[in-house]
């Protein structure tokens, strides 16, 4: 690597760390003064306090990454340019397409490191970040579907026509094994209750009807601790909201093997939260080379007006990603083409502008 590959590495990198922390500072401290008050009411602990803030920082960290990352490439681009380096660096017989590799070095570098906190670091902090947040700032949640239905193996079906989350019990259960459109047989209770002790599900009132062609066996018990243990938990009750936010890679994939295998209806929210995790890598690189296209000549605006243009443009993007990812969740369209229609549209527009700059 060259002396300008290092120069000009080491301001975008440093430029991009000093964008970022300046921002997220200043989102740490407009929230700490909106939910002051909840803090004083719940009389939440001070070192929960500080253990919010430090899983919720790099969650803002990687939601402004098209901000910061272009903000710092049109900043660092326009003064080379205001100072005429790059003017200097391409009369020396440096090409346009070679003075870009140190930039594109540098958004590869922002790209791995933001793949990584999207895929493990991130949602272990949202473990934490999630569960505060609905302790502390949400009502209490409380389980109220009616009539619920799922899968809990490929071919046995649950019913319930109630469950309640605070005592960890459904009322009016039903469980069926159906192969080849035939029941092979039917468990049915009065209720049943989640036994921490033993994992299961400890049935009352329960009986079971076996089906053997024109054959059928009938039990019935009234006893209270019998145990069924099934692919069903009081989690699967829970709070879901921003769930999939808590998951890594590799929880992701396994919840959402276990939500095919359930038959769930749900799944696509949790495809397209890993889909946006494998795209949102590239905005940087993607945003980057647009950056530096835009910034690397004089205007009469000066710095200020490409900073400027620099935050109109990432806030047109992340307009266009919010759309995007709404579309998906919808259904509206294919979700792989949906989710990646930022990046594509911006792809372009960069090769559009990149064949006008003059090298």
């Amino acid at each position: 690597m060259r002396i300008l590959d290092r120069y000009i590495l080491k301001k975008f990198l440093t430029t991009f760390l000093f964008v970022v922390i300046i921002l997220v500072s200043i989102v740490l401290i407009i929230t700490f003064s909106e939910r002051n008050e909840d803090f004083i009411k719940n009389q939440v602990p001070a070192k929960l306090i500080f253990q919010y803030f430090l899983s919720y920082a790099p969650y803002i960290a990687n939601l402004i990454t098209p901000i910061t990352v272009f903000i710092a490439t049109v900043f660092v681009t326009s003064k080379l340019a205001s100072h005429t380096e790059i003017i200097a660096i391409l009369s020396g017989g440096v090409s346009y397409p070679r003075m870009l590799r140190p930039f594109l070095i540098g958004s590869v570098i922002i790209a791995i490191t933001s793949f990584i906190f999207t895929g493990w670091i991130i949602p272990n902090a949202n473990k934490f970040r999630v569960a505060f947040e609905q302790r502390f700032f949400e009502k209490e949640f409380r389980f109220n579907e009616k009539n619920i239905h799922f899968k809990v193996s490929p071919t046995t079906y649950v019913f319930l026509s109630s469950y309640d989350s605070n005592r960890e019990q459904g009322y009016r259960f039903t469980m069926e094994e159906i192969k080849d459109q035939k029941i092979d047989w039917k468990l049915t209770a009065g209720e049943i209750k989640w036994d921490s002790t033993r994992n299961g599900w400890g049935l009352k009132r329960w009986s079971l009807r076996e089906f053997d062609g024109l054959k059928e066996t009938y039990r019935y018990e009234n006893i209270n601790d019998t145990l069924l243990q099934i692919n069903m938990k009081p989690e699967d009750f829970g709070n879901m909201n921003s769930f999939e936010q808590t998951l890594t890679i590799p929880e992701l994939d396994n919840y959402i093997a276990d939500l095919k295998m359930k038959g769930a209806d749900n799944i696509p929210i949790y495809q397209i939260e890993k889909l946006v995790r494998y795209m949102s890598p590239f905005t940087a690189i993607i945003l980057t080379f647009i950056g530096v296209i835009l910034s690397s000549r004089k205007t009469r605006g000066g710095v200020g007006f490409q900073i400027a243009l620099g935050f109109f443009i990432a806030f047109i993007y992340i307009i266009l990603f919010i759309a995007a990812k709404s579309n998906a969740e919808t259904g509206g369209s294919n979700p792989i083409l949906a989710i990646w229609t930022p990046n594509i549209i911006f792809t372009v527009v960069g090769a559009a502008l990149y064949r006008l700059v003059p090298k």
